[in-house]
């Protein structure tokens, strides 16, 4: 990006940061529908990158810790726009689901309990679950380049299913392509549907915090983010060891709520750390949410100087092909799972069908389509 003009630079920033605020504010559905929508958006409408491009960086998001469609936001952001556009792209891709978060946090605090939020998820998740099915199609000529990426991602998308960690699986998929090229070579969300707890608030647990208090809680939340494989599940075990069990701060009914609403607002699943931070300390909700992000910002930083090399060498592209084909498997899975869980009557599946026709044959955007499942949800929710 650095050969661009600084005009150019800055007119991109600023398409960066509209752009991810906006996902960031309609993204319903955790990372893989995080996935299909930037993908639709990036590749599918503004042509900002390719399709092999975007799978590359799906795949090599996935070997670092931290939320990948965050991670995912921010190496994109930084294709398009250089520094600025990583740091942009990540924070506004976060923003919006912090303040909601917050906002609800602050409810649960004061009133006792968080709004109930099944009725616009009747109809939004059946729309989600169109765009991830619609990206999965996209993507599967790019990522799917011979019958051995196909039986290798068919293999990923049983392991997952019968419960195999989601990172073995992934180390797996790259070794196993890689070791089919070798000989060749001259030369590697779930739980979107928790509805939130209406279980008793409380004030924080130090309404008026020392620094060292502060203190902690940010370098706990940023340990986590550097360290952490994985889901919202994963998340929710090393918060219950670290503020529950360890530090005794917030109570398990209480980080089950927090994880719930976690889930079900828009953008990053790792905005729980936002309630557990508001739960724990007023300020605290800022605090945590950065701590835990900013690992993300950092790794990516460092993946950005080597993801393009990845392809230079026949041997490390063969690795990042199995690891885009085991991240694609991994995306259908949970989809599945979602299906399973969303898909429940012919309201919620006719939904689901005409969201995937609209998106095949119109470019209507995707914020017009998680408005109106909103819409027929609360509809829904009144009848």
């Amino acid at each position: 990006m650095d050969e661009h003009s600084g005009g150019d630079r800055t007119g991109r920033a600023g398409e960066v940061a509209l752009l991810f605020l906006k996902l960031g504010t309609i993204a319903f559905g955790g990372p893989a529908a995080h996935t299909a929508m930037m993908r639709d958006e990036l590749v599918r409408r503004r042509g900002w990158v390719t399709d092999e491009r975007f799978a590359d960086l799906m795949g090599a998001t996935n070997l670092i810790p931290g939320p990948n469609s965050t991670e995912l936001a921010i190496h994109l952001g930084h294709d398009r726009a250089g520094r600025r556009g990583l740091i942009l792209a990540g924070a506004c891709f976060i923003l919006p689901a912090a303040l909601i978060v917050t906002a609800l946090a602050w409810a649960y605090v004061t009133y006792g309990g968080t709004p109930a939020v099944e009725g616009i998820l009747y109809g939004v998740v059946p729309v989600v679950i169109a765009i991830i099915a619609h990206a999965l199609f996209g993507l599967l000529k790019t990522v799917i380049k011979s019958w051995w990426l196909g039986a290798v991602s068919v293999a990923a998308l049983a392991a997952y299913l019968l419960g195999v960690n989601e990172l073995l699986i992934l180390a797996a998929g790259a070794l196993l392509a890689a070791a089919a090229h070798l000989p060749r070579s001259r030369e590697g969300l779930q739980g979107l549907l928790a509805a939130p707890v209406l279980a008793l608030g409380g004030a924080p647990t130090f309404p008026d915090p020392t620094g060292g208090q502060l203190a902690q809680l940010f370098l706990t939340m940023l340990k986590i983010g550097s360290v952490l494989y994985g889901s919202g599940y994963v998340l929710l075990a090393f918060l219950q060891g670290d503020f529950v069990e360890r530090l005794g701060w917030i109570t398990s009914q209480q980080l089950t709520d927090a994880v719930s609403v976690g889930q079900v607002t828009p953008g990053p699943v790792f905005t729980t750390a936002t309630f557990v931070g508001y739960l724990v300390a007023g300020p605290g909700a800022f605090l945590a949410t950065v701590a835990i992000f900013l690992p993300s910002f950092v790794f990516v930083g460092l993946l950005t100087r080597i993801t393009s090399r990845l392809r230079a060498s026949r041997w490390t592209s063969a690795l990042l092909d199995g690891v885009n084909a085991t991240a694609l498997a991994l995306m259908a899975g949970v989809s599945y799972e979602l299906a399973r869980t969303a898909l429940i009557d012919l309201p919620t599946a006719a939904i689901a069908l005409i969201s995937l026709v609209l998106l095949w044959r119109t470019r209507l955007n995707n914020a017009w389509l998680i408005a109106g499942g909103a819409a027929i949800g609360l509809a829904h929710s009144l009848l």
